[in-house]
C-alpha cells in the first residue's frame, strides 16, 4: 500500500505540473471547439485525476505513517540488540569449572589424587578394624594442618609473577595468611582431637571459598579440582570424628 500511494503521489506532481488539456490540444489542433467530444474527455479525465491526487494528498498528510515519521525518523532494527551475558552467581561457579576437570595436567591430576591417601586410610583402617586409634587420627589431622597452610601458600605464590592475574596487594596476601595461622592453631590443641580437626575442616572450608568466590582466578581445572580433593577431605575428617564416639579405642604401640 506504501508503494501505491508513493506511485500516486508522484504522478500527481507531474499532472500538477503540466498545463490544462484546454491549451495542450489547442496548441495542436490550432484551437479546437468546446463542442467537440474529445475536448469534454480529456477535461473530465484530467479533473478526475487532479481531484484523484488532491484526496491522496490529504490522505498521505493525515495518515498514522506520515505522523509517525515526524517524531522517528531512525531506521527500524530488525535484529535485537544482544543483551550482556550476567556474570555467573556464586554457585553457578562449579557448574562450570567442573567441565573443564578432564583438562587437567596429568601431573598435577595424579599428585592430587595420591594426597587423598592420608586422609582416606585412616577412617577406613578404623572401620575395617572397628577400632578407633588416636594415633591414626592424630596423623590424618595433622596431615591435613599441612595441606591447609599449603593451600594459604599457594595463593601467595600465585601473586608473585608479574604476569599473574592476583596481584600482590593487602587482601590476596592477608587471605593466603589466614589458612596458615588456623593450622598452626590447630597443631597446638591437637592433644584433643575433635576440635583440632574440626578447626582444619574450617581452614579447607575457608580456603575453598577464597579461590572459588573471593579471589577467582585460578585456572578452571585447578578449581575443579580443588572442590574435589577438598569434599573428600571433609568427608574423611567427619568420618574420623564419627568414629570416635562408635568405637572403643585402641592404641597402636
Amino acid at each position: 500500500m506504501l508503494r501505491v500511494l508513493l506511485r500516486t503521489s508522484a504522478a500527481c506532481k507531474v499532472t500538477h505540473w503540466a498545463r490544462p488539456p484546454q491549451s495542450y490540444w489547442k496548441s495542436i489542433f490550432g484551437g479546437a471547439s468546446k463542442s467537440q467530444p474529445w475536448f469534454w474527455a480529456t477535461s473530465i479525465m484530467f479533473y478526475s485525476t487532479k481531484y484523484l491526487c488532491t484526496a491522496v494528498n490529504s490522505l498521505w498528510r493525515t495518515s498514522p505513517i506520515q505522523r509517525m515519521q515526524l517524531f522517528h525518523n531512525s531506521a527500524v532494527r530488525l535484529k535485537k540488540r544482544q543483551q550482556p551475558e550476567p556474570p555467573p552467581r556464586e554457585l553457578d561457579l562449579l557448574r562450570y569449572d567442573m567441565q573443564d576437570l578432564g583438562k587437567s595436567p596429568k601431573p598435577a591430576l595424579y599428585l592430587g589424587l595420591a594426597g587423598l591417601f592420608p586422609f582416606v586410610s585412616p577412617p577406613l583402617l578404623m572401620a575395617v578394624t572397628e577400632t578407633y586409634f588416636p594415633e591414626l587420627a592424630y596423623a590424618q589431622v595433622a596431615y591435613g594442618a599441612a595441606i591447609t597452610s599449603f593451600l594459604g601458600g599457594a595463593r601467595w605464590g600465585f601473586t608473585l609473577p608479574e604476569s599473574s592475574p592476583a596481584k600482590p596487594d593487602w587482601i590476596n596476601l592477608t587471605n593466603s595468611v589466614v589458612p596458615s595461622l588456623l593450622a598452626w592453631v590447630a597443631m597446638l590443641v591437637s592433644d584433643t582431637i575433635t576440635p583440632a580437626a574440626i578447626i582444619v575442616i574450617m581452614g579447607l572450608g575457608i580456603s575453598l571459598h577464597y579461590d572459588l568466590s573471593l579471589l577467582p582466578t585460578y585456572p578452571s581445572w585447578f578449581k575443579a579440582m580443588r572442590a574435589v580433593l577438598t569434599v573428600v577431605a571433609f568427608l574423611s575428617l567427619i568420618c574420623t570424628l564419627v568414629l570416635i564416639g562408635l568405637y572403643p579405642e585402641s592404641t597402636i604401640f
